[in-house]
């Protein structure tokens, strides 16, 4: 318990900061932006791609959708490639928070090497032809692609007009809603449990456990990838698990690749990308963050001085019993309160968080409603944004009310339900009625 309080002290200003900042770029960059540049197959898009996805701080299952979503609107693979591997790996709050940790090289190095991979996998993916049998190719029209215009996330379409824009005041209330409730959400589980699993493993995990892999750094990153690969781990909650293992005699290369191909890919987004994407792109897309994680972790291991990717947080039991200043404190006692509130929020709030200025009309949306349907496979309030906006762009759908929590979606209009079930199945998300 020492060593998991010692690290959510070390880590929690940077991460309120972290979340702070991943808020203001929510609110203040409009989503639109994401999908403009990315339609044709070639290199540009792949590096439009990249350096969208690499600050955002989207979860490996929220990225599945959002990408998915992309793909209907007219992206191209490699660029929905490139936006899989790139924005899942990093995003400000993990940046911050590797900082924090685990020091300014690996900070600098986790952007890059995910940007460097992003890339090359994109681009890899543009020169494999594999027809996609779920989504229209490129340049094709579809009853399901058409855009939303400025839709809202509780699902209703407004007008774009002067009269429905944001104030400041009202996108600084939506970013810190962003911020502080709807990303606790997503991602406040996994954070504790790496904090968690860090602490058992500096408890229980032997010091000479790695001592076997000491002369063969690559055996031990392909340890690594077997475990990370199918796994479910996010950008920030693999940062102590990460700081745990290198303490207990890991090498920096190895947890490289625990960082980046960890959050990159789970057996959710492989089942899904081979569904709708084709088997040579899963392939290729495994194959690209596979190279990357190990290729960057043999040249950390090998040709970087190994002082630079020493931990920051102190090795030995001692430092746990340091004094901690008052701001950590302080900032450990915001983020547990923030965490306590988002956890009571997903489990008993009963509702998602409605960005709309009408509240009366986005009450009547969620009382009454002409059918009802449960998606199977949301994880985050980003998945369940997806899962209305693929709602939205079906015909005759006038409102749609998608609940976390339960799964439920409450639309309204006379829309064709086999439309709306495709859908949603685009995006990977399973449809019952």
């Amino acid at each position: 318990m020492e060593q998991i309080l010692h690290l959510i002290n070390e880590m929690s200003p940077f991460l309120l900061l972290g979340f702070l900042l991943a808020g203001l770029m929510h609110a203040f960059i409009p989503g639109q932006i994401y999908s403009r540049y990315l339609a044709k197959p070639t290199f540009s898009s792949v590096l439009y791609s990249a350096l969208f996805g690499i600050p955002l701080p989207l979860c490996s299952c929220g990225v599945i959708p959002t990408a998915m979503s992309l793909r209907k609107e007219g992206a191209s693979k490699g660029a929905v490639v490139s936006f899989l591997i790139a924005t899942p790996q990093t995003g400000v709050d993990s940046i911050i928070a590797t900082y924090s940790l685990m020091g300014l090289p690996f900070a600098i190095a986790r952007p890059i090497i995910a940007f460097v991979t992003a890339l090359f996998g994109g681009q890899m993916v543009n020169m494999v032809k594999d027809p996609s049998p779920a989504l229209p190719r490129e340049g094709e029209e579809s009853q399901h692609n058409k855009p939303v215009e400025a839709e809202c996330e509780c699902g209703h379409n407004h007008e774009h007009s002067h009269e429905h824009e944001q104030s400041f005041i009202g996108k600084i209330k939506e970013a810190l809603s962003y911020a502080f409730l709807e990303m606790m959400e997503d991602i406040g589980k996994w954070l504790m449990i790496g904090l968690i699993v860090a602490g058992l493993i500096t408890v229980l995990v032997p010091d000479s456990f790695f001592e076997v892999f000491k002369d063969n750094s690559l055996a031990s990153m392909l340890l690594v990838l077997a475990f990370a690969i199918p796994m479910y781990l996010c950008a920030t909650g693999s940062i102590p698990i990460a700081v745990a293992l290198m303490l207990k005699g890991l090498t920096p290369g190895s947890a490289l690749v625990l960082l980046m191909a960890g959050p990159a890919c789970n057996m959710a987004s492989i089942l899904v990308i081979n569904k709708v994407m084709g088997r040579k792109t899963l392939i290729t897309y495994l194959a690209s963050i596979i190279a990357g994680a190990v290729g960057f972790g043999l040249v950390i291991d090998h040709l970087l001085p190994r002082e630079w990717f020493i931990p920051t947080i102190a090795p030995s039991a001692e430092c746990c019993h340091e004094e901690t200043s008052l701001f950590s404190w302080i900032c450990t006692g915001v983020l547990m309160l923030l965490l306590i509130n988002a956890a009571w929020h997903h489990y008993h709030g009963g509702h998602h968080h409605c960005h709309c200025h009408d509240k009366e009309s986005c009450d009547t949306t969620t009382k009454n409603h002409d059918m009802e349907i449960t998606i199977k496979g949301m994880n985050c309030n980003h998945c369940r944004a997806n899962a209305e906006k693929a709602i939205l762009s079906c015909d005759g759908v006038t409102s749609a009310n998608v609940d976390l929590a339960s799964g439920k979606a409450q639309i309204n209009g006379n829309a064709d339900l086999n439309e709306i079930r495709s859908a949603v199945e685009a995006l990977g998300f399973s449809v019952e009625n």
